[in-house]
């Protein structure tokens, strides 16, 4: 049988590069994390710092900070201050966070959280913002049984008595807020007045969801019905939404310490970490 030629070997491309190696791609994830680190430290520091007071927080020396902060400053994440020589939040920082902060829905970044207190607790809960008219709910979630309740996304609901509403309330330097309450408490029959303390009641109010981190009521909006409510507070610590659960108060643990109020306020904790709240 004929023996065919063989082909000859392409020649090896040499516009190609040969793949880093391990080392190399562990020096630019080194590199990288280096350079975030000193970043989320200026942040950390208010957004400005001196070298010294940045090279401090992030534990590495000033000489090395510098060079990570020339690079920030080259891609405008960073800027220097002429005259105090400090370093600061840049432009495509600023842009960055507006980004981010279109994102940061409570809504939408509650739907979870709705859900796995529905499935773990097997309770009635929703979200609500506050409206013109009031605290409203706009998502609701039932577990297989719900609890039947005459409130639905849309529902408006009071300040004073329902735990929603407290937990809004509770919120500081919200004048309009508090004003809205007297009103309330102002047409408020004596069997509601009963229900609050004679002595600053508003204030009482605001000072236990405070302390406690949640809101409860038992019969108090509803008759047969108890509730907890934990502020969803965005980056500002402005309370943005209120999360809540709800069920037949015969078997609804209201107590703020119980498992209920201690699964909510965790939610509700997650919630407002994702909408940039610290601490």
């Amino acid at each position: 049988m004929p023996r065919m030629p063989t082909q000859p070997s392409p020649p090896p491309d040499t516009d190609t590069p040969a793949p880093a190696s391990a080392r190399q791609r562990r020096q630019r994830v080194q590199a990288a994390e280096t350079g975030m680190a000193v970043l989320k430290g200026l942040a950390r520091l208010g957004g400005r710092a001196t070298l010294t007071g940045l090279a401090a927080h992030v534990q590495e020396s000033p000489a090395k900070v510098h060079r990570y902060l020339a690079s920030l400053i080259e891609q405008g994440m960073v800027q220097q201050d002429a005259g105090t020589q400090q370093y600061y939040l840049g432009l495509q920082t600023l842009l960055l966070g507006v980004a981010a902060l279109r994102q940061a829905d409570p809504i939408r970044l509650a739907e979870p959280a709705l859900v796995r207190l529905r499935e773990t607790l097997e309770v009635t809960c929703f979200i609500a913002v506050m409206g013109n008219k009031g605290p409203t709910i706009v998502r609701f979630e039932e577990p297989g049984l719900p609890v039947t309740v005459n409130v639905r996304v849309g529902s408006v609901l009071p300040l004073l008595w329902s735990a929603t509403g407290r937990a809004f309330l509770a919120q500081p330097d919200e004048a309009a807020l508090q004003a809205r309450a007297q009103a309330e408490l102002d047409a408020a029959g004596p069997e509601q007045r009963a229900l609050l303390e004679h002595r600053d009641p508003i204030g009482a109010l605001r000072r236990d969801v405070r302390a406690a981190g949640c809101a409860t009521v038992r019969d108090t909006n509803l008759k047969g019905i108890s509730a907890v409510a934990a502020p969803v507070v965005d980056y500002t610590g402005r309370t943005c939404a209120v999360l809540t659960a709800l069920g037949a108060t015969g078997g609804f643990d209201a107590s703020v310490d119980g498992p209920i109020a201690t699964a909510v306020r965790r939610e509700a904790h997650a919630i407002s970490t994702l909408m940039g709240y610290q601490e």
